[in-house]
């Protein structure tokens, strides 16, 4: 019986990119992601040059049967851009992006990854919520809600989400924006990769840079519950354009640092002012005074630096697992949990950021998109690297672990930051949204083509749509 590579030759002749097989000499390089956790040998990757190779490709696999991945970026800490056996939709190649300054919205390729959105949109004083990392891929962070520094200002960037070209699982490419299909944009806005492939997102822009108030502000960890508290109050009153994240790690050998404090633990403080620098001064004066800093690095910078000022802390090929939880605020029992967690923190890879939420991300309206978490206070990334030749389990314990301790304050989860909680934890992570992503999936994709992302099985029982 002919196998998936036995027939690869008749899509090989229908695509303007290339068709990489166990045979080829970048299989191994086009079979790698950043998760190098994540171990899969596809059947075939088709490095897809524009929307009619998808199409192809998507055509090829559903009528042979066989399961279809989509890599953007190949971010995903859970590793759907790639399937055992089957056809890998990559779309690495297509990568340009257009600015529409007049109105002022980028186009997208679903293969950019946010250091490609950030320059062209910056020569321009223009920019949308990216993420934090710049080379994480724009398609898998946009299409699960995407958090990063500007989200208290601009919102998320599932909520600037204003147009999408898709490859649908019948093999239409459709144009979904508010007027043509406003169900199937409020899906896209966080819905993830469920209901076809994305070649082009139209992206809202905003006035941002290209120099903004940033920095960190590193103290160390024993100081964090008295901090926690005090931070807790100062953010009660933040202005939008104020982001911040609060990590809790072991220091990270910074040229500015004293060799002594790498590798000890730490509070580090990522602040952002998107807005005037003069008044960003003041607004960030309380955080940056309310204790002794080991170093504070706030300074007027490029946005584009902002975005890369963690790149390397996240490279690529180390092992990742992660696990999440929203929190309505910073109690004493959640601070006390986090901090408690913290300082077992299994390797210098290993990170438990804390998002501010609020702000715009708390002010769209619940039929518009479908992110879930718009009344969280925060988001608490638990977050564990490790390398390839060290011992798997203790690391994966201790996320579970903390996770678990959290629970009884967790109101929600973040559907971008799952590892492997299964059918349940999607469900978590969509709230109230997962009964219209439900109703969305049976109408757009009912034979569940679409299924190597945070599935929503189609075939599962479901209420009514709300």
């Amino acid at each position: 019986m002919a196998g998936p590579t036995d027939d690869g030759d008749k899509l090989a002749a229908v695509l303007r990119g290339d068709l990489i097989t166990p045979a080829h000499p970048l299989y191994q390089e086009a079979r790698t992601i950043w998760n190098g956790d994540i171990d899969r040998r596809p059947a075939l990757i088709a490095r897809c040059a524009d929307a009619e190779d998808v199409a192809e490709t998507v055509r090829f696999a559903a009528q042979r049967g066989l399961p279809i991945a989509v890599r953007g970026g190949g971010h995903g800490v859970a590793g759907h851009a790639l399937c055992e056996d089957g056809v890998v939709v990559d779309l690495s190649s297509m990568r340009a992006v257009t600015v529409d300054p007049g109105r002022r919205v980028a186009h997208v390729q679903g293969g950019a990854l946010w250091s490609d959105v950030d320059r062209a949109t910056q020569a321009h004083g223009l920019a949308v919520t990216g993420g934090i990392v710049s080379h994480t891929g724009v398609g898998g962070l946009t299409l699960g809600g995407g958090i990063g520094h500007l989200m208290r200002r601009c919102g998320l960037a599932a909520d600037n989400l204003v147009e999408a070209d898709v490859l649908t699982a019948d093999g239409r490419l459709v144009t979904v924006d508010a007027t043509t299909d406003p169900d199937f944009l409020r899906g896209l806005r966080g819905g993830g990769g469920n209901f076809g492939v994305v070649v082009r997102f139209g992206l809202r822009l905003h006035e941002v840079g290209p120099t903004v108030l940033a920095g960190m502000v590193i103290r160390p960890l024993d100081a964090a519950p008295a901090l926690l508290a005090r931070y807790r109050d100062l953010i009660i009153d933040a202005p939008d354009e104020l982001g911040s994240i609060v990590n809790l790690r072991l220091c990270p050998p910074l040229p500015t640092v004293p060799a002594a404090l790498h590798g000890t633990p730490v509070m580090a403080m990522v602040l952002c002012w998107s807005g005037d620098i003069d008044d960003g001064l003041a607004a960030l004066r309380p955080f940056r005074e309310m204790g002794p800093s080991i170093i504070d690095t706030v300074a007027p910078m490029a946005y584009v630096d902002l975005q890369r000022l963690v790149d390397a802390s996240v490279p690529h090929g180390k092992h990742y697992y992660w696990r999440s939880a929203d929190v309505a605020t910073l109690t004493d029992d959640v601070i006390d949990t986090v901090v408690t967690h913290a300082s077992r923190i299994t390797s210098g890879t290993s990170a438990v950021p804390i998002y501010h939420l609020g702000g715009a991300v708390g002010r769209v309206p619940s039929h518009q998109s479908s992110y879930a978490s718009r009344n969280a206070g925060h988001n608490i990334n638990i977050f564990a690297g490790w390398e390839p030749d060290d011992d798997r389990d203790r690391h994966v314990a201790w996320v579970r672990d903390f996770s678990d301790a959290l629970a009884a304050h967790t109101t929600g989860k973040y559907v971008n930051f799952l590892s492997d909680e299964g059918a349940d934890g999607v469900r978590e992570a969509y709230g109230d949204r997962w009964r219209h992503l439900l109703a969305l999936k049976r109408r757009v994709d009912p034979a569940n083509l679409f299924r190597y992302n945070y599935n929503i099985d189609p075939g599962q029982r479901g209420e009514r749509a709300t």
